[in-house]
């Protein structure tokens, strides 16, 4: 038994020999090294295109659409056609107006005139009569005066002859009235606003005539339309949307946490998925005066102004928008995943020889994949940035480790 002590003892020193040998065997660590590159920091959103100056072209009267010149997307100029409407119901109106509009002038002409013209000539003739009538009794009783001075008269005669004058004014009086009261003033009141009305009929149905085509309200592209033949339009219905494309507007929507990071006149970049590969450019030229709920999201509406000298870009689609926000020439940069927080404070595990130790780091802006160093690293400095092996494993300050580099 004793012959197989030394050969245990031996056995007992290679287990613990092994043992703490895999117990310090270091943790295997990817390095970065600290380099200068230029870094540009932006905040990546979504946004809705809008035309910066836009006109609708709306129903003013309504009808059938019985034909229409145009189709969505093309290019019009200020007053061209867009639709016609069907006009049998405006005629119909303005034959109408027309025929009241002389009805109420013949009456407003008559009165003008002093009444109907039967009437009007009846009584001319009655005071025509009644004027020979005054003229012939005055001559019959200048003759009974005149007679009387020769004492051959009486002068019950003659009272007669002057009773006779007076009958005969007072006719001629009462028929001149009668033509003056004829027409009143209220009459012709009546008729004149009777005839303004229909004027004003009259100028109303050749405007709905004139409407039936509904015309571009400024030149620019149709950029919403989608009228057919045989579709009924009311009053105020849309027909149409035009507008300058030129350079559109992109509203913007910024979560709350980045509007600080976004100014005016900052470049903007647009991409649009139903033109892969294709990029538009603008700058902000107004910032949001309070902040809406979105959805799950709270922004602010960023307004953009982008350029679209091919028309593009259509009105009503949504796109992706990069601000860029900052841009650093020379930056030091390093990986964000090296960035590590320990009680509070911001820093990396440096490679010092085999070992690591623990920089804190001021940091400046970054982008997707890296971050801006301003002190604490200096470039061809090496920062972990993930642990290789053991993946569970724990580091610290002073631990040595195994180091993978770029």
């Amino acid at each position: 038994m004793k012959k197989f002590w030394p050969l245990a003892a031996f056995l007992i020193v290679l287990l613990l020999w092994w043992g703490l040998g895999r117990g310090e065997s270091p943790v295997t660590l990817h390095f970065s090294t600290a380099h200068r590159s230029m870094i540009v920091s932006t905040v990546s959103t979504n946004g809705k295109v809008e035309p910066v100056e836009w006109a609708a072209a709306p129903a003013e009267t309504s009808g059938i659409v019985r034909s229409v010149a145009v189709q969505r997307g093309q290019q019009v100029t200020a007053g061209q056609p867009l639709v016609v409407l069907d006009p049998t119901s405006a005629r119909s109106e303005l034959e109408a107006a027309l025929a009241k509009e002389r009805e109420a002038r013949a009456e407003a002409d008559t009165l003008g005139e002093g009444g109907k013209a039967q009437t009007l000539a009846d009584l001319n003739d009655s005071i025509a009569t009644a004027q020979a009538a005054v003229t012939a009794a005055q001559r019959k009783y200048d003759a009974a005066q005149h007679l009387a001075e020769k004492q051959a008269a009486t002068k019950l005669q003659v009272q007669d002859a002057k009773d006779a004058v007076d009958r005969a004014v007072f006719h001629l009086t009462a028929l001149k009235d009668q033509k003056q009261t004829l027409v009143t003033a209220a009459d012709r009141s009546v008729a004149d606003a009777k005839l303004r009305d229909a004027e004003s009929e009259v100028a109303l149905a050749r405007h709905k005539l004139s409407v039936a085509t509904i015309c571009a309200p400024i030149s620019g592209t149709l950029y919403q339309f989608d009228l057919k033949i045989g579709a009924y339009l009311r009053p105020g219905d849309l027909a149409g949307l035009v507008g300058k494309l030129d350079q559109v507007k992109v509203i913007v929507y910024v979560d709350e946490p980045d509007l600080g990071r976004v100014a005016l006149d900052m470049p903007v970049n647009i991409t649009w998925d139903a033109h892969p590969g294709q990029k538009w450019s603008g700058r902000v030229n107004k910032l949001p005066t309070e902040v809406i709920a979105l959805g799950t999201r709270t922004v602010g509406e960023v307004t953009t102004v982008v350029d679209n000298p091919n028309h593009d870009l259509l009105p009503g689609v949504s796109v992706i928008v990069t601000i860029v926000s900052k841009t650093v020439n020379n930056a030091v940069s390093i990986p964000r995943s090296a960035l590590r927080t320990i009680g509070g404070a911001t820093g990396v595990y440096k490679l010092v020889d085999k070992s690591i130790a623990w920089v804190p780091v001021v940091t400046g802006i970054s982008d997707v994949n890296s971050v801006q160093v301003v002190s604490g690293i200096e470039p061809g400095d090496k920062v972990t940035d993930r642990i290789v092996e053991p993946a569970d494993a724990e580091i610290h300050a002073g631990m040595r480790v195994k180091a993978l580099l770029d």
